[in-house]
């Protein structure tokens, strides 16, 4: 295991009821990098990143982010260490009742006694940041496209100037050429504000553009892990199956000869 690791997660232990979710699981990931969490459908991708930041019990193990250990902070600690991560869930999940400027201000309103002039200034930023604008802004989710959706919300991810970051299927359901550009605009903002991402994805082209190690879950535990050619190499049978079946053969195809 990486001595670097800002997210360390030993002999993880997820059930509901009589299912084991995640039977024993141990992940690092490293201070600075883009990792990428890829798994087949009811895999438990999503269960171990909500477990990670507390959503979910766990029955087993140890997790430790940024040094924290999650069973050992009490609440002022946590409180603390929820300040220093921010989340983008699927499908964006922003407050339909409140605009793209008040989505985006909500966790500076909840952490941070600022003035409502420079509440929009910081609002505004975090906006221009992932590629937004001021006329934006004022916008309800429901006016916005799947990728502006995505975007605001990975704004309001950034409220906080997070250490880490949380991506839930970030490119779930936008269309190839949007996925594209959102895995570009993480792979930017991970080098200018020199974060680290911790990304559930199911889309083998993220792995490759955005990602610097991946971890492949299976049956309950990480069965691989390491660059693009070392998933290449594995010979589990679902993680060749995803990296070398048809879609993936032809990615790397691409990859070699660009």
């Amino acid at each position: 295991m990486a001595d670097d690791a800002v997210i360390k997660v030993r002999d993880l232990l997820v059930g509901f009821g009589d299912q084991i979710v995640l039977g024993h699981l141990s992940l690092d990931v490293r201070g600075g990098e883009i990792l990428g969490l890829v798994g087949g459908s009811g895999s438990g991708k999503s269960v171990l990143l909500r477990t990670i930041i507390g959503l979910l019990p766990k029955r087993h193990g140890s997790i430790e982010v940024l040094g924290v250990d999650l069973d050992q902070a009490n609440e002022q600690e946590r409180r603390a260490l929820e300040r220093r991560w921010g989340v983008l869930f699927q499908q964006g999940a922003l407050f339909s009742s409140l605009t793209v400027r008040q989505n985006v201000q909500f966790p500076m309103r909840e952490n941070l006694g600022l003035s409502p002039r420079l509440l929009d200034e910081m609002a505004l930023a975090k906006l221009e940041m992932v590629g937004l604008t001021a006329q934006d802004a004022d916008k309800f989710p429901s006016e916005l496209s799947g990728g502006m959706t995505k975007r605001v919300a990975l704004a309001r991810a950034l409220a906080l100037d997070p250490e880490i970051v949380f991506l839930d299927e970030p490119t779930s359901g936008l269309d190839p050429i949007s996925a594209g550009d959102f895995d570009e605009l993480i792979r930017t903002l991970q080098q200018t504000l020199e974060i680290t991402v911790f990304m559930v994805t199911h889309d083998l082209e993220s792995l490759y553009t955005a990602c610097d190690r991946v971890a492949a879950l299976a049956d309950g535990k990480v069965v691989a892990e390491g660059p693009i050619a070392t998933m290449l190499e594995s010979e589990h049978p679902w993680v060749k199956t995803y990296f070398q079946g048809k879609r993936g053969a032809m990615l790397a195809d691409q990859r070699m000869s660009a």
